[in-house]
């Protein structure tokens, strides 16, 4: 046959200098800034939608970009059901407001008030709706091996759904997300095959102006640093690319502060003016004027809503019989704080705070249960009678948890941290910690816990003095005193204090171990004892020890010894209503009120 004429000169340059794939390329600096701004500044909108609709190539747009999402194997489980329907819109409507009562209703009533309201009007307000589905049958049983999991389709749904939102940033449209309690009543309400799973519904339409204000992931103040969630070769080793490890417990503590003078100032102002006689508040006018010097305001937001952090962790002096209660009651109480039936669940409900469960160190495998956040640093600490406790590197983890607690329920919305904890023979260890750091004997501070006999009472005291001889702990380094003698939940509970200190939010003591977890938070960083409020006085001689040391006020006493952070929160009214008065009390100015 004929020979084919060789490559003209635009074609041989083609086949030895091959044009880069413009996939591959990289974008220009101008381009790469405008696709991160695109990201940094998407807002869920939940209000201020306008009646302008939305037109049909933008909406198309929009779906386009949703289509073109990455997904897990080779089907594309979305599909995208639109809707303009004001009778549907307002059967959706209906469903939410419907949903959001029942669920109020289910909590106690200061959690209800507390319970932000649904964005049901944004339903009705936003010209479309988009229900985002994921169809997890698509495409049969394809050899994908582990992509193939029942999770890939709502997965890869939900990519889906972040391209429209970015989609409808750059259209300058308005993206709200609504959640709903029961998807399934949604999905009788829009009729659709009970095979599908709603991954979103989405309100879009033109606002009148984006959100200034950024969530938990965009807030610097709130939200998680990048530098914490990025490991290196193993997990909880944090680094940036090209940057040494992270140091979460040092970036912490160069966050804490003391408290705001000016703010202070303007305090004692304004009580100075308030209608009612000077000092008649007694300590509620300290708490006030603390929450104003915490917070940089005055007058101070209101502590709520509130979170109780219960840390758990078991202990290995209670080989040395310092306890009436068998080990097994920690893992058994953790059950029971999860199930609502113990004595912290029934005063949270009462004043509306929400109990987080933390497993720092118990020793036996629990199972997973809702509400349980599994910490685990090790499985109990060792006998401090016959070694340390703990390793130097298994404290700093510790801490680390309650840092890393404090700002995940700082960053929920909380704006107060209780204190709580659960771990038979840890008031052994309080003890060892609190005679550390008051300089006090053992037989000072150490108490009965929960309600042991003479002989175990007197035995307690010498295992505690047994170790501090041993140890010879050095207050000046408090790292070192947790490695000798100190507890999983006492060092998390450190950390927890710390954190809240750093985000200046108030963090309301419990008992004696709360008391110990303080001092030692004192000695790491002395302004973050200005973060902490003295819930109340437990019946523990050692509380009052670190009380008095720590120069805190306890604002109730019942010689309570139960733990499990039931002083702090029985005190939490208290420091709400200091903070309430502060705001809401008129001045004698305002009134015309004649003063003093």
């Amino acid at each position: 046959g004929p020979t084919a004429a060789p490559p003209g000169p635009a074609v041989a340059t083609a086949l030895t200098h091959p044009v880069a794939d413009p996939v591959a390329a990289g974008y220009d600096e101008g381009e790469r800034d405008t696709i991160h701004r695109l990201m940094r500044d998407r807002r869920d909108i939940q209000h201020g939608f306008l009646p302008e609709p939305v037109e049909h190539d933008q909406l198309l747009r929009l779906l386009e970009a949703a289509h073109t999402a990455p997904a897990v194997g080779p089907a594309q489980p979305w599909d995208f059901l639109v809707i303009r329907s004001q009778e549907t819109r307002t059967a959706v409507h209906d469903l939410v407001r419907r949903q959001h009562e029942e669920y109020a209703k289910s909590l106690p009533r200061a959690r209800a008030r507390q319970l932000p309201e649904p964005a049901a009007r944004a339903v009705l307000e936003a010209p479309v709706t988009i229900v985002v589905t994921a169809d997890g049958t698509r495409g049969g049983r394809p050899a994908l091996g582990p992509l193939g999991g029942p999770d890939a389709a709502p997965y890869s749904a939900a990519l889906a759904v972040e391209n429209l939102m970015l989609a409808a940033r750059a259209e300058g449209l308005g993206v709200g997300w609504i959640g709903f309690h029961d998807d399934r009543e949604l999905g009788a309400v829009l009729g659709l095959p009970e095979h599908l799973e709603i991954v979103a519904y989405l309100c879009v339409g033109h606002v009148d102006a984006a959100p200034r204000e950024a969530g938990p992931e965009t807030d610097p103040a709130t939200g998680r640093p990048l530098s914490w969630v990025v490991h290196e070769e193993s997990y909880g080793r944090r680094a940036l690319p090209g940057a040494a490890p992270h140091d979460l417990l040092g970036e912490t503590l160069a966050a804490i502060r003391p408290l705001d003078a000016q703010s202070l100032a303007e305090a004692w102002e304004r009580q100075r003016r308030m209608t009612k006689p000077p000092g008649a508040l007694g300590a509620l006018e300290v708490i006030s004027a603390q929450l104003c010097g915490l917070t940089r305001s005055c007058p101070p937001p209101v502590p709520e809503p509130a979170a109780l952090a219960v840390f758990a962790g078991d202990h290995g002096v209670h080989a040395q019989g310092v306890s009436s209660w068998p080990q097994e009651v920690t893992a058994q109480m953790v059950a029971n704080f999860l199930g609502g039936g113990a004595v912290c669940n029934a005063f949270a409900a009462q004043v509306g705070a929400e109990v987080c469960v933390i497993d720092v160190g118990v020793r036996g495998e629990l199972p997973a249960m809702p509400g349980l956040m599994p910490r685990k640093v090790r499985a109990g600490t060792g006998d401090f009678t016959g070694g340390p406790a703990l390793t130097r590197a298994e404290v700093l983890r510790a801490l680390e948890v309650g840092v890393e607690t404090a700002r995940d329920l700082v960053a929920a919305g909380n704006r107060a941290l209780l204190t709580g904890e659960m771990g038979v023979a840890n008031t052994t260890v309080s003890a060892a910690l609190t005679a550390v750091f008051t300089g006090a004997d053992a037989a000072e501070v150490t108490g009965r816990g929960s309600g042991v006999d003479d002989d175990t009472h007197a035995r307690k005291v010498a295992v505690v003095r047994a170790a501090l001889d041993l140890h010879r702990p050095d207050p000046a380094d408090p790292i070192a005193v947790l490695a000798a003698v100190g507890g999983l939940e006492h060092a998390a509970l450190t950390g927890l204090i710390l954190g809240g200190a750093s985000m200046r939010v108030p963090v309301i003591l419990d008992g004696v171990t709360a008391g110990a977890a303080a001092l030692v938070a004192r000695a790491i960083a002395p302004e973050s004892v200005s973060a902490c409020v003295a819930g109340h006085r437990g019946a523990d001689p050692g509380h009052l020890a670190a009380l008095t040391a720590l120069g805190l006020r306890p604002l109730v006493d019942l010689d309570l010894r139960m733990g499990e952070g039931t002083g702090a929160l029985l005190a939490l009214p208290v420091v709400q209503a200091a903070a309430r008065a502060l705001r809401e009390v008129a001045t004698f100015d305002s009134t015309g009120v004649a003063g003093r």
